[in-house]
């Protein structure tokens, strides 16, 4: 639809309307000073989401140190209220975004989350959550921190002494996405579950070195979820992501390989993953189950 077309479309609707359709084509590219916060005020980016009514489980934390990563990480694991025998859980890893750490998932509710769904009738079921490095996007840095291969050759063991199975399934945030996709890869054709929020994933080389991450186009090329398609990405994928995020259109090159895939109107927040986890948790549930969603 055209510039012409929004103002034909808007004459009558009132002097908002005609603002937001006289300044769409800029808010769209956000051309504007404050276009998202126009957008935001206009209801293009939807509402927050809120921690559920619910009394979270129990939330164990412990510092453990990473060969793998050089330095001591945060290992928190979350499960639902109740007496369930940690062997009988099956366990979901949760990767932070960047800039983030484990807490940070504690921070954005995923006891509550957990325990709502749980009370709903989702199988039960562990999350875990570990410290990956504040920009390492879930791989092998420069400086040879490997917070991948301490998911692979460590955290099974941290888990195995609680009692807990290795993670069965996996959710990520931003670059937590990107990491659970390739955590995926490396699990292969038996791994379950990936949901991936908000993935941090480029359609292209420009796009991925503006995040001043990657070294170089081919280490780019060798992690990218995106140029890896024909490869385990989980049994099942599903992906969500807000039609406001940056990485909207990169992510829906997952559509076609995910079970799940919702693109409703959200931003790159807090807000935006506390409004999908209502539908994050059972997907999970069920998955690690063996059940349909």
């Amino acid at each position: 639809m055209g510039r012409r077309t929004l103002l034909r479309a808007a004459a009558g609707a009132g002097a908002l309307a005609v603002a937001a359709a006289g300044t769409g084509v800029a808010m769209a590219e956000d051309v504007l000073p404050g276009g998202a916060r126009l957008r935001r005020a206009l209801g293009l980016t939807g509402p927050d989401g809120v921690l559920p009514p619910a009394v979270a489980g129990p939330v164990r934390t412990e510092d453990r140190r990473s060969a793998a990563r050089g330095t001591t990480v945060r290992l928190i694991t979350m499960t639902p209220p109740g007496t369930h025998r940690p062997a009988d859980l099956p366990v979901c890893l949760a990767l932070h975004g960047r800039g983030a750490t484990a807490q940070t998932m504690v921070e954005t509710g995923l006891p509550e989350f957990l325990s709502a769904a749980v009370a709903a009738g989702v199988p039960p079921f562990a999350v875990v959550a570990v410290d990956g490095g504040n920009a390492s996007y879930w791989r092998r840095t420069a400086t040879g921190d490997d917070p991948q291969r301490m998911l692979l050759d460590e955290l099974p063991g941290w888990l195995a002494e609680q009692g807990l199975r290795p993670p069965g399934g996996a959710m990520g945030i931003s670059m937590g996405g990107f990491g659970a996709l390739n955590y995926a890869r490396n699990r292969g054709q038996g791994f379950g579950p990936v949901a991936a929020l908000s993935p941090a994933v480029f359609r292209a080389w420009p796009d991925a070195k503006a995040v001043e991450v990657f070294r170089d186009e081919a280490e780019w090329r060798e992690y990218e979820p995106l140029l890896h398609l024909d490869q385990p990405l989980g049994r099942p994928l599903g992906v969500w992501c807000g039609t406001e995020d940056p990485f909207c259109d990169a992510a829906r090159r997952l559509a076609p390989h995910a079970a799940q895939a919702h693109f409703p109107p959200g931003e790159h927040s807090g807000g935006f993953w506390r409004r999908v986890l209502p539908d994050v948790m059972p997907f999970l549930g069920h998955a690690l189950a063996g059940q349909p969603a």
